[in-house]
């Protein structure tokens, strides 16, 4: 049998999958049902493109629904005695600046389940999040980004 990968997210962050699971169940499954009875009704399926679009949707629905019940069935909640309020570890945000004479930059480090670079949270099997890890305030760490490596130093963990 196949090992299950653990999914490690923060209580709110399964709260928001959760959500979102029963709203694809609860609505979203039953339009995209109603779409293809509809679309089933304009006749020949050969050329029926909005049957085949109503079908794409549904197999996106159900793989979705699929596998946020096994990320939520695999969650392993983050606690505040999981922490170690010095060492930047999952569920803390992290603020640095690049070296020499950048930004101060602020990202939280979550679970990938719960990753949202437009809301600052990143994965932590991101390259920024793997070379953070471990470390405290004042440390210079070396980031290996895409574009090359960056020196950043770690001036706050909350």
């Amino acid at each position: 049998m196949a090992i299950e990968k653990i999914f490690p997210m923060t209580q709110a962050g399964k709260e928001k999958l959760e959500q979102e699971l029963e709203y694809l169940k609860s609505v979203k499954r039953k339009e995209v049902v109603e779409r293809i009875k509809i679309a089933r009704s304009f006749g020949d399926l050969s050329e029926n493109s909005e049957y085949d679009s109503a079908k794409e949707e549904q197999a996106f629905v159900e793989g979705r629904i699929t596998t946020l019940e096994n990320m939520i069935r695999n969650a392993k909640i983050i606690t505040e005695d999981d922490m170690n309020s010095d060492t930047v570890s999952l569920g803390k945000s992290v603020t640095f600046v690049e070296l020499p004479d950048g930004d101060e930059e602020t990202y939280t480090i979550v679970g990938s389940a719960e990753a949202d670079p437009f809301e600052g949270k990143i994965s932590n099997d991101s390259p920024i999040a793997k070379s953070l890890l471990g470390h405290k305030i004042g440390q210079e760490v070396t980031v290996q980004t895409p574009g090359g490596e960056m020196r950043v130093k770690i001036t706050k963990i909350s």
